[in-house]
């Protein structure tokens, strides 16, 4: 490979990596810029206020036969990735039970003040942060865990007290979420590797993780360069394939015009637009400068050194440059840029990439849209900031919607904006931290957090959409910015080949579509839950009773790896449960499960996914579901089924 280095050589001073080499974060680390095993989902499970408000405090979905509460029910095979609660200290220590693959007993059961301490949920992927007094509002402890729990035929977490409520003199608590992914098919056990690395784990801090940095890695040095305003430095540019796995910089001064009006530019492979633009706040992971914030693979720490250690993967050559926007000059007092070895199968990988940088900016009554991306890849880190209208004002209210491959239900969510950072009680001590993610700025706005979702990546087939609401039904004056990065590339690999209106005779008709056994027509109109909870939808859908079943056929690309049904229904009853059947053999992976309802926000879009061996070779399949009882009666709705056919590829997680 050849280089051409922007000033005069000078020695690299590596950043010391006290992570596991061999571990699990290690390994996922690596594996980033490999597309996700196709059919692989990010869903979530949390206290959201049905009615779209801001009681963001009932976190459960009913109670079991064991007079347990249930806040996560899965079918299928899956990964349990973030279980973050925040509660009043003066309330009652929960214990979180998980049953896994369908057992009636517990695999593993915690206290929510055991978080970090007891097996397996461990420093540093676990741990217990208690906030501040905050005027009343507190002290609360917030628990989160980023331990994997794998699970082939479901999942079940329970806890032995009822979550909701926020009035602790009533011992009320009820704050938190379960971030998990789904997969097609049964994938290798990642907490076995946990197991395996657990000691050197421990060793892992809310430091950067040097990837690829052995004895293949080759260094630009960065010399010591005033940029004036206006004016731009080519700090690296590589002729041939690599890796591109650690960025430092050292500047003088790291404060939040430098970090906001200095942007980073790097284009791999001679694209004609860049692959990564932004100012070098979101890059590293800081807007604001004040404090030191250190994250697993980006940061802005003490003296002025700034890392991203994304591994960022080219096969013909890459350029990195910065361009000052400000109207002062910036001392960029060195660094070093390196790269390392290929060895990612270029069909199976993502370049790492971001969203076009969102502005600083107001929208009545709207989410900000801060992040959209198109193809197919996965999210792996967000960096959002924030100002409010004046200093002190509480301004972290808003929620966040994570939007993937056409569904307008928001795959993940948050009850305000700390608590998609794994915190509690909004942004009153600046700066926390854990691996990661975080927030510096000052007491409660502004605000500049940063979320890296390393085991946890957000999957998209077509399309990703990350918003955030302004206050608790966007009627708060805020100024959002940010970004978010994702290893992605151009082409989709969800492609859309058929679709049926259930309640429409002419697309049944069509469709060959048949029902059978007790059901009913029905129109309804309401919401979705999230960013489109202001637009009122009129729809017909079909409701069925038990014994009741559907079946229609659709056409699909014979060169699959696997399909997509995507379900528009009416969620005003929870626990919605069907088998499903492809040309007569019943899907074993999964039942179709959605255990969650909202009657106040009644549409709902849903997925199922149909593994490859099912309908591989084939261009047309018939499906029938047939709807069963979860609870106490059946509830299956729907009203629109859109069906993709998934395009072969993709790596590990």
């Amino acid at each position: 490979m050849k280089r051409m280095i922007c000033g005069a050589a000078m020695s690299l001073l590596l950043w010391q990596s006290i992570a596991a080499q061999h571990g699990l974060i290690d390994n996922a680390v690596r594996n980033l810029p490999l597309l996700a095993p196709a059919g692989t989902e990010i869903h979530y499970q949390g206290s959201i206020d049905k009615t779209g408000g801001n009681a963001d405090w009932d976190w459960y979905l009913y109670e079991d036969a064991n007079r347990e509460w249930v806040v996560l029910d899965v079918d299928g095979p899956g990964c349990i990735q973030n279980l973050t609660q925040h509660r009043y200290l003066t309330c009652s220590d929960p214990l979180f039970r998980f049953y896994l693959d369908g057992s009636s007993e517990a695999q593993y059961e915690v206290r929510l003040s055991e978080l970090g301490t007891k097996f397996p949920f461990c420093r540093p992927l676990a741990d217990s942060y208690i906030g501040p007094y905050d005027n009343g509002r507190g002290p609360i402890r917030v628990a989160r865990s980023f331990v994997p729990l794998q699970f082939n035929k479901g999942c079940k977490v329970t806890t032995d007290v009822r979550l909701f409520g926020n009035d602790r003199m009533r011992g009320e608590s009820g704050w938190g979420h379960i971030v998990y992914h789904t997969y097609a098919s049964p994938q290798a056990d990642t907490l076995a590797v946990y197991k395996e690395s657990l000691e050197n784990a421990r060793q892992l801090k809310s430091r950067g993780l040097v990837v690829g940095a052995d004895e293949r890695a080759d260094t630009v040095t960065v010399p010591r360069t005033d940029l004036q305003p206006g004016g731009t430095c080519l700090l690296a540019r590589v002729d041939g394939g690599g890796v591109l796995s650690a960025v430092r910089l050292f500047a003088d001064r790291a404060d939040a015009e430098a970090l906001q009006t200095v942007w980073v530019e790097i284009t791999f492979d001679g694209h004609d637009a860049p692959d990564v633009l932004c100012p070098i706040g979101a890059f590293f992971g800081n807007s604001f400068g004040y404090n030191s914030t250190e994250y697993l693979l980006m940061g802005v720490a003490e003296g002025g050194m700034m890392y991203n250690t994304f591994p960022m993967p080219f096969w013909q050559g890459a350029s990195l440059s910065l361009h000052n926007r400000g109207r002062r000059p910036f001392a960029l007092a060195g660094g070093a840029v390196v790269t390392s070895a290929n060895g990612y199968d270029r069909a199976s990988a993502g370049y790492f990439r971001n969203t076009p940088y969102y502005i600083r900016r107001h929208v009545e009554g709207e989410d900000s849209r801060i992040g959209t991306a198109t193809g197919s890849g996965k999210m792996v880190a967000a960096h959002v900031t924030c100002w409010a209208e004046r200093p002190n004002v509480i301004s972290c209210e808003g929620d966040v919607h994570v939007y993937i491959d056409d569904e307008r239900t928001p795959r993940v969510q948050s009850d305000g904006s700390e608590s998609f950072v794994s915190y509690g009680w909004g942004f009153p001590t600046p700066p926390e931290t854990h691996p990661f993610g975080g927030y510096d700025g000052l007491a409660d706005n502004p605000w500049s957090m940063t979320r890296l979702c390393i085991l946890d990546s957000y999957p998209f087939d077509r399309n990703i959409s990350f918003n955030i609401e302004s206050g608790e039904r966007n009627d708060q004056y805020l100024e959002h910015a940010g970004t978010i990065f994702y290893y992605g590339q151009d082409a989709p690999r969800a492609v859309l080949t058929d679709s049926l209106l259930t309640a429409d005779s002419r697309s049944r008709r069509r469709h060959s579509c048949r029902v059978s056994g007790p059901h009913a027509v029905e129109t309804a109109t309401s919401v979705y839950e999230g960013t489109y909870n202001n637009v009122k939808l009129t729809r017909s859908f079909v409701s069925y009773g038990e014994g009741s079943e559907l079946s229609f056929g659709v056409r699909i690309n014979p060169d699959n790896d696997g399909v997509r049904l995507l379900r528009t229904s009416n969620q005003r009853a929870a626990r919605q449960l069907a088998e499903v059947y492809v040309d007569g053999s019943r899907v074993e992976e999964r039942n179709w499960y959605h255990a969650d309802g909202n009657p106040h926000m009644q549409w709902l879009d849903d997925s199922f996914v149909i593994p490859a061996r099912y309908t591989r070779g084939k261009s047309s399949v018939k499906i029938r579901i047939v709807p069963k009882a979860a609870g106490a009666a059946v509830a299956w709705t729907d009203s629109a089924y859109r069906v993709y056919s998934l395009r072969a590829g993709g790596g590990g997680e």
